[in-house]
């Protein structure tokens, strides 16, 4: 079997006031992600890396940041909008490993819920689907509660 491999990786700035969804799930917090869309960074590294799995560029060149059609986005319309991109080339996903990183709010209270919303959008049961938190010890810019990084890692094979 035809198999390929991608990975992507997204950051979003932090603010007080703002919205946080991770793994399209919204997260009770005071603080959420500055951003053109809703900025589920997890989402959006998970794009990236199916984008680049099928060698179909990035989330930046097919939902630009400069464009008023995306300002707000649900970034789960996104992801299944490159699930149909894949499909249209004949893939489709095989699964998906995302890494969080983000000192607070703690994670794991949500990690079924963002396993549970991707998979069906991904037309995968949700054992495909893995979603893991870390935080970073509290150094760097997400130790600081500046900004919280997402990494993807998924494989697609062919319809």
């Amino acid at each position: 079997m035809q198999l390929r491999i991608g990975q992507g990786y997204d950051v979003h700035a932090i603010a007080d006031g703002l919205p946080m969804w991770l793994g399209g799930v919204p997260i009770p917090s005071d603080r959420g992600f500055v951003a053109h869309s809703d900025g589920d960074v997890a989402i959006h590294a998970l794009c990236d890396a199916l984008l680049g799995a099928a060698a179909l560029g990035d989330i930046g060149l097919h939902f630009p940041d400069n464009s008023s059609e995306w300002k707000g986005a649900d970034s789960k319309e996104l992801l299944r909008r490159v699930v149909e991109m894949l499909a249209a080339k004949g893939w489709k996903p095989g699964n998906a490993d995302i890494t969080i990183a983000l000192q607070a709010p703690k994670l794991r209270p949500h990690i079924d819920a963002m396993r549970n919303t991707l998979a069906p959008i991904l037309k995968l049961p949700a054992d495909a689907v893995s979603v893991k938190a870390t935080t970073t010890e509290r150094l760097g810019f997400v130790g600081r509660g500046e900004g919280c990084e997402a990494w993807a890692v998924v494989t697609i094979i062919p319809l």
